[in-house]
């Protein structure tokens, strides 16, 4: 297993990969900008389990061949960017239905559809497994955190599952942040036509910057 130390520069060089603005933290304010909190956490529980997914698959090799693969790594980035941008369109073209389910409330209507937070977390997977950015983190820096003479694939999964422990804390700091300041703007309901789209354009940035990443 890792030492003490090895596990602490881990920590380290994790909290500092996962500040780093990127597709999980974009998605996640999108998300609560454009959904609410309870959505964006379910959302960030389901991205953290895509990491781990990503970890396992490098615990057997996949990870490695992915990342020497020019075409592999072309296919993850673009189904990842295809996805995330869908939801960013749907957010634009949605944008309305938030003010409309306000104004039906304080008519005494409840027209608001509650969602499946099954739906939510497999969201937050598809993001996670299909990050490219995480994918080549884990097959560059996770083998210099682990101990040589002990099997590999035990150690990969703890790091993993210490790294989609941390992303999660992380993730969930700022789709708070970001859920106070849609109840903020929620004040006036007018506002959420503009923050809807806000938020499914930022969604919509993502997949494009997730399409100009650059493979390593």
């Amino acid at each position: 297993m890792p030492s003490t130390s090895q596990l602490a520069a881990f920590a380290v060089a994790s909290f500092l990969f996962i500040q780093v603005p990127g597709p999980s933290l974009l998605f996640t304010i999108g998300r609560a900008l454009t959904v609410g909190r309870r959505d964006a956490l379910l959302s960030v529980v389901g991205n953290a389990l895509g990491l781990v997914a990503q970890v396992v698959l490098v615990a057997v090799g996949l990870g490695a061949v992915v990342a020497a693969s020019a075409t592999a790594f072309t296919v993850l980035k673009l189904a990842g960017a295809a996805y995330v941008a869908y939801l960013g369109i749907q957010a634009i073209r949605h944008r309305g239905d938030a003010r409309a389910a306000l104004a039906a409330a304080d008519e005494g209507a409840d027209v608001s559809r509650p969602s499946s937070s099954l739906a939510s977390v497999r969201t937050g997977f598809l993001v996670g497994a299909t990050n490219p950015k995480t994918i080549v983190f884990f097959v560059a820096f996770l083998p210099q955190f682990i101990d040589d003479g002990a099997p590999a694939a035990p150690q990969l999964l703890l790091l993993g599952v210490l790294f989609g422990t941390m992303a999660v804390c992380s993730d969930a700091c700022w789709a708070l942040v970001a859920g106070r300041a849609r109840d903020w703007f929620a004040r006036k309901p007018q506002r959420l036509d503009g923050l809807g789209a806000a938020g499914g354009v930022m969604m919509v940035g993502l997949g494009a910057a997730l399409v100009t990443t650059n493979n390593h």
